[in-house]
């Protein structure tokens, strides 16, 4: 399983939460957490990509880089996890386009 976060803090942040909690000890090595370029050429059975970017302007920053995103959510072979705040990221319309993918999915 692999961990996605475009932004080195948060990635730091949650290597650091791997290490220190007990309850993740039997599936560490099973876990790796990285930023998008360091994921590049890389892939595993399930990756949850953090877009973590939350605000009422909309701004979306880092995750405005396209090829980034592009690298992060095709890493997964068998199950992509997205977490993120809709209402922010769907004012970009690729996210927008994204999203509304997703909902279909759901739907049918």
């Amino acid at each position: 399983m692999g961990i996605i976060s475009p932004y080195r803090a948060q990635v730091q942040h949650l290597k650091h939460l791997l290490k220190k909690q007990e309850f993740f000890k039997p599936y560490r090595h099973l876990i790796t957490v990285n930023t998008v370029d360091g994921f590049q050429g890389q892939e595993r059975d399930i990756i949850i990509v953090s877009m973590v970017r939350s605000n009422d302007a909309g701004q979306i920053g880092f995750l405005r880089d396209l090829r980034r995103m592009n690298v992060a959510i095709t890493r997964a072979r068998m199950k992509l996890i997205i977490i993120g705040d809709a209402r922010t990221l769907t004012r970009h319309s690729f996210y927008k386009k994204l999203y509304d993918y997703v909902q279909a999915l759901q739907n049918q």
